[in-house]
């Protein structure tokens, strides 16, 4: 197996900005901490999209909004706005994913992501064509199992 390329939604470049005392939010923090260390260390590929920058410039705190954005500068590859992505989303939203989830969807699978990592349940409860949608603690025990 290749490097992986991967996409991480804003819900779980937050997570760590999350109450820590509830263990599902603490362990899915560690396994993302653990994901962006694999980022850095380039042993997965990541993707950052112009919804990124959308939805983390709706942050107002300007502690968490910063050190999320300092990820752009991490990513292999970023994927930009077209009428593609957006007829894309316009689909997914039908499965019904909100329109910046499904936009975010159509951002990693039109840019050939084998994974979509995300903590929002009503996303992972959702089948979606074209990649896998995995919460960060089952994306890191996949990968540690390859």
């Amino acid at each position: 197996m290749g490097t992986p390329k991967i996409y991480l939604d804003i819900c779980s470049f937050n997570r760590p900005f999350d109450d820590q005392k509830q263990f599902q939010i603490r362990m899915e923090t560690e396994a993302k901490l653990f994901i962006q260390a694999n980022i850095r260390d380039k042993t997965y590929s990541m993707v950052w999209s112009y919804m990124h920058d959308y939805e983390n410039s709706q942050n107002p705190y300007d502690d968490k909004r910063i050190a999320i954005a300092l990820w752009k500068a991490r990513a292999d590859e970023i994927c930009s706005s077209s009428n593609d992505i957006l007829a894309m989303g316009n689909d997914i939203m039908k499965l019904g994913i909100k329109p910046k989830d499904a936009l975010h969807l159509a951002c990693a699978i039109r840019s050939g992501c084998e994974y979509f990592i995300t903590t929002d349940k009503k996303v992972l409860n959702k089948k979606i064509d074209n990649i896998a949608v995995i919460n960060p603690i089952d994306f890191v025990r996949e990968m540690e199992d390859v």
